[in-house]
């Protein structure tokens, strides 16, 4: 398989360049751990989203496995040609709908890592881009939760954003979202949306999913999307905080799904992000010479 050339140095992969509005589906799903039923239940719900009108949907971090150090060796594989790869392709071309695969556990082609990678697909079922998460998830809330994602999974070494004819896509997973730079970077190469497929867990969750949200969508003046997986108590493994959302350029929510399997869709019009910025020109008053200098 040839990964490399989906990983691309100059950040944008095109597809018939637009801007558009567009109904944007986030994907809700319960994850267990079969990876045939998890795969089989996602296709199921893209199915619905696609006949509901979603023209672009999106499905949860790490979709296809429970989430886990423990896990992700054994539910790996090859990206882009692998049995869950495939299957996205496959429906993504059924449907005709810009797919977001949410994130799986990549294995390497010399089988010496594992990535937590998002692969995107056009409407033909051709593989638009392909995303390695870049910021691992390596926290220890004392008390609360620890979690070294590094002890298995490799970060990804550059941004992805994806020209679609409706809008530009700067693609995210997760930890992503907590490193501002990163989202003002994919504005500055004029994203319209920002989407992060990502398992917030039970502690970190109600207190800053939100609110990140929220957050980069107003500090850059675009559209954020955030798509968990369902909150699972009973799993006893990993708890996701569910609560899959959008937020609009203005830093409104539109709309939280809640912690339960399911979906949301919301209507994303990339003129507002262009109405926002000529109300309150950030974009025009930064001075970046100012924040690399000495104090």
């Amino acid at each position: 398989h040839d990964t490399k050339k989906f990983l691309s140095s100059a950040f944008v992969m095109a597809s018939p360049s637009g801007r558009r509005a567009f109904k944007l589906a986030l994907l809700q799903l319960r994850v267990g751990a079969d990876k045939a039923d998890n795969v089989a239940r996602a296709l199921d719900m893209i199915r619905a989203a696609a006949s509901a009108g979603a023209d672009l949907i999106c499905l949860p971090e790490v979709f296809n496995s429970p989430y886990g150090n423990q896990h992700f060796p054994a539910y790996a594989e090859s990206v882009p040609d692998g049995p869950t790869c495939d299957s996205l392709a496959t429906v993504a071309k059924e449907t005709k709908v810009h797919l977001i695969g949410g994130s799986l556990p990549e294995r390497s082609a010399d089988g010496s890592r594992l990535y937590n990678t998002c692969v995107c697909y056009e409407p033909t079922g051709q593989v638009a881009c392909i995303y390695r998460k870049c910021h691992l998830f390596d926290i220890d809330v004392p008390g609360k939760i620890q979690f070294k994602e590094s002890d298995t999974i490799s970060a990804g070494d550059r941004l992805q954003v994806w020209q679609t004819p409706f809008a530009k896509i700067g693609l995210g997973i997760c930890y992503d979202i907590r490193f501002p730079r990163m989202a003002a970077r994919l504005a500055e190469l004029g994203c319209d949306l920002l989407v992060y497929p990502g398992a917030f867990n039970t502690t970190t969750g109600p207190a800053h999913w939100e609110l990140l949200v929220r957050a980069t969508a107003l500090q850059n003046q675009l559209f954020t999307a955030v798509c968990s997986p369902a909150s699972d108590p009973a799993s006893g493994g990993y708890v996701a905080h569910g609560h899959s959302m959008a937020a609009d350029p203005w830093g409104s929510v539109l709309a939280d799904c809640g912690p339960d399997e399911g979906r949301v869709i919301v209507d994303i019009d990339p003129a507002r992000c262009d109405s926002v910025r000529q109300q309150i020109p950030l974009l025009k008053q930064q001075r970046p010479g100012l924040y690399g200098g000495s104090v």
